[in-house]
């Protein structure tokens, strides 16, 4: 059960963690595109549609970003308060999927818009639940804003 398709991009520098999301994905047959970029300067470059990202029809705006906090280049924390001073990009939905409990990172994150903080599960039962659940919330119940 799922919504309409949508475009995931998904920010994560570990190549198992970005395996483990695409398994999962396929696992429950998601209809979703999931666009990836691995640090938080391609990020900012995709959401900007800055080459290579530049072909909106390949690259496009994302109904939802699965944002990992450690990243290279800019951390996912620069990388949301970047997309929340955007005028058109700022009521994208943001969902932190990190393997960070920390409350610090957990506070940060929400002072800087984060729509949801989501710990990465280590049992991949227990991370196909998640990926679930994220979809029938965000993707399938959720009413988005206008982007």
């Amino acid at each position: 059960m799922s919504g309409k398709p949508s475009n995931i991009l998904l920010v994560e520098d570990d190549d198992n963690d970005v395996f483990l999301i695409q398994r999962a994905f396929r696992r429950l047959n998601l209809p979703h595109s999931l666009q990836v970029v691995t640090n938080g300067e391609e990020a900012i470059s995709y959401l900007n549609s800055k080459a290579p990202y530049n072909d909106l029809k390949r690259y496009p705006i994302p109904a939802l970003i699965l944002l990992d906090l450690k990243l290279p280049r800019k951390s996912g924390l620069e990388v949301l308060a970047w997309i929340r001073q955007q005028p058109q990009l700022k009521r994208l939905l943001v969902v932190v999927l990190t393997a960070s409990k920390e409350t610090p990172d957990i506070n940060k994150a929400y002072d800087l818009g984060a729509n949801s903080y989501l710990v990465k599960p280590v049992n991949f039962h227990n991370f196909l639940e998640m990926i679930r659940t994220l979809d029938l919330y965000w993707l399938m119940f959720n009413e988005k804003p206008m982007v």
